[in-house]
């Protein structure tokens, strides 16, 4: 947890919240930082402080920016308070930052946002090299503090974190879930804007495209299954392929380069997985032969070229991989075995490296995590029961469906240092999908 430290400098009293915080963390595949070349993201999170914005909407403008950071778990956001804003700058007449109250204050960076036009001009300053090192303008919609305009300044944020990380955050992203028994909802990484998507009737396990323009679900119940896509820029959807009868469409994924679809189809004798082109012309295309198993589940790696799934050909719900086509399947979770064995809604993570599921372990479901390779899994969860879990396009971050509270909430947390964040607060929300980075509009 955050400490709080107050410090009053030069007679002006600047009020600094927010101590230099140390996390732990296992990223090893950071590459570098702009800002100060000492960072080890194994360890450390960067301090930064983000500078008052003005305008009309400066106030919120500045919280979107130093939430977006702190939901990062990258960074400890220093914040400030000053009854005058030269308090916060040098003497002379370039009238520069003051950089030695900053590094007092512990900082390494400083971001300065200022209204330009129709958009933002966003300036980053290295307080050790008392220096600018990266500037950037960034556009608005005209009308602030709607969907699209916070949509926007999510982008800003990212693009500060990719300055300062070598890597771009994930505040620009969506997560779609359903409440209750019908309703499916989509709102921002942080939690606000959330909307209502206009579905057809039942609607289950919504699934994002890569560019993140598309929901792919399925529906359920007496009216017959089918596969049904909905462009989230005009509000259309059209039925990708139905059901033969006596059978359900389930658990639909985008395959990794957004032209297919795979699902399981379920009937009276088990299930199988399939895959299907998005044009709809084509049949369905088998790839599992369970001979009255189960196999379900199925969700791709990154680059297409296998996929995990769920299959309880042995007698429990293990996790399994195969190729592409369907050949080559063997057991992943094979690090005990058990009659009492129950793994399932596996999601493989964007950089390849893991596969997050849920396993019941002491009559209750929690989230590990496991290597594409294989090996010895990783707990992340012990409170209440938790499931379905969903990785953010950072690979840090999941989201997963917890009664933690009493009731099913769907829950964010940081992988590497263990830290969780309630997402919604309507009770039966469940089966989350997180996007992709959200690069345009129409989402």
């Amino acid at each position: 947890m955050t400490r709080t430290a107050r410090a009053t400098l030069f007679a002006l009293a600047v009020l600094a919240l927010a101590a230099p915080h140390v996390a732990r963390a296992q990223d090893t595949t950071f590459r570098g930082i702009t800002l100060v070349g000492a960072y080890d993201p194994t360890r450390d999170k960067i301090s930064i402080v983000v500078m008052p914005v003005s305008g009309a909407y400066g106030d919120s403008v500045r919280t979107i920016v130093q939430r977006d950071l702190d939901y990062s778990d990258r960074f400890n956001v220093i914040a400030i308070d000053s009854a005058d804003p030269s308090a916060l700058r040098g003497t002379g007449a370039a009238a520069r930052l003051n950089y030695q109250l900053f590094a007092r204050l512990g900082a390494s960076g400083i971001v300065q946002i200022t209204p330009a036009g129709n958009g933002l001009h966003v300036v980053l300053h290295d307080v050790a090299r008392s220096q600018v090192v990266n500037i950037a303008d960034f556009a608005l919609p005209a009308t602030g503090l709607g969907r699209d305009w916070r949509m926007a300044v999510h982008r800003a944020s990212d693009e500060i974190e990719r300055w300062m990380t070598g890597r771009p955050g994930i505040a620009s992203t969506r997560i779609a879930y359903l409440r209750g028994r019908f309703s499916m909802r989509i709102v921002d990484s942080d939690g606000a804007d959330e909307i209502t998507v206009p579905t057809d009737s039942n609607p289950v396990s919504p699934a994002w495209n890569p560019a993140g323009t598309t929901l792919v679900y399925s529906t359920y119940g007496s009216v017959g299954s089918r596969l049904v896509l909905i462009d989230l820029a005009t509000g259309r959807s059209r039925t990708l392929a139905a059901a033969p009868r006596n059978s359900q469409y389930i658990t639909p994924e985008f395959m990794s380069d957004g032209n297919s679809i795979l699902f399981a189809r379920a009937g009276e004798e088990g299930s199988d997985i399939y895959s299907i082109g998005l044009s709809g012309s084509d049949a369905p295309r088998r790839l599992t032969v369970g001979r009255g198993a189960i196999n379900t589940n199925p969700t791709p790696s990154p680059d297409g070229r296998r996929i995990v799934y769920v299959s309880n050909v042995l007698g429990r719900p293990e996790l399994y991989i195969m190729d592409s086509d369907g050949t080559n399947a063997d057991v992943l979770t094979n690090y005990d075995f058990s009659e009492n064995n129950y793994r399932s809604d596996p999601d493989w993570s964007p950089d390849g490296r893991l596969i997050a599921y849920q396993e019941r372990l002491g009559g209750r479901f929690q989230i590990r995590t496991i290597r594409a390779s294989g090996g010895t899994p990783k707990q992340l969860t012990s409170e209440g029961d938790n499931e379905q879990p969903s990785w953010a396009p950072d690979a840090r971050h999941l989201v997963f469906t917890s009664t933690r509270t009493g009731v099913r909430q769907l829950w964010i947390m940081d992988s590497e240092s263990g830290r969780v964040r309630q997402l919604t607060k309507s009770a039966g929300s469940r089966l989350a999908a997180w996007s992709g980075r959200l690069t345009g509009g129409g989402q």
